[in-house]
């Protein structure tokens, strides 16, 4: 069991603890944005996070729950979950796609989210190599990327249940959404109220 730690950063509230145990706990969103684990051991099987010294504690050596999944989506009105083609879900006409703009490089052409969304399918294209100063997660969206989502969706409050670096949380400082996430991996929440407090300082100056 993780030890459960609440931090309050400005209209931030970040949990550092097990989702599955924190979620219970708290009442509804406008929207779930998340990033959940996809199962697919990815800094076992990928070369670039090995090369980049992520750790591997296991965090993505197997999927959330289906039981798991299915609370996640129920604690937003919306939901936006990336890596969606991973989980058993139910049909959606609105897939968001993410074209990482490749130019024949040796990972994926695109990711896909998963939503529950009544809007058409829409794609983002960046770059990843754009990561907001350095990726510091295995798996880290691009804060553009996040923002893009945010605008997807109607409301003021979201909810992050697999925060990792903080993206979400970044994407909500500087939108001025109510932001509420959760990591259990203390190098990685610690990284987030790092980034949360920065943004949050940078919207203090304009």
């Amino acid at each position: 069991m993780v030890k459960t730690v609440k931090e309050i950063i400005g209209n931030a509230t970040l949990y550092l603890g097990d989702c599955a145990e924190i979620l219970p706990n708290l009442g509804q969103f406008d929207a779930v944005i998340t990033d959940p684990p996809y199962g697919i051991s990815i800094t076992k099987s990928n070369r670039l996070s090995k090369s980049r010294g992520f750790e591997d504690t296991g965090w993505d050596d197997k999927p959330p729950s289906k039981e798991l999944i299915n609370l996640v989506v129920s604690k937003g009105n919306q939901a936006i979950l990336w890596g969606g083609n991973y989980f058993n879900l139910p049909p959606t006409r609105c897939f968001l796609a993410w074209d990482k703009q490749n130019e024949g490089r040796d990972f994926a052409d695109l990711e896909m989210a998963w939503t529950n969304l009544n809007k058409v399918a829409r794609i983002f294209r960046m770059r990843p190599m754009n990561m907001d100063g350095g990726k510091e997660h295995p798996t880290q969206k691009p804060t553009k990327l996040m923002e893009w989502c945010i605008d997807k969706i109607e409301g003021e409050t979201i909810l992050d249940p697999f925060m990792g670096s903080g993206s979400t949380g970044v994407a909500c400082v500087n939108l001025k959404k109510q932001f509420v996430g959760i990591e259990r991996e203390q190098k990685y929440f610690d990284i987030a109220c790092k980034r949360i407090e920065d943004a949050q300082r940078q919207q203090h100056l304009f």
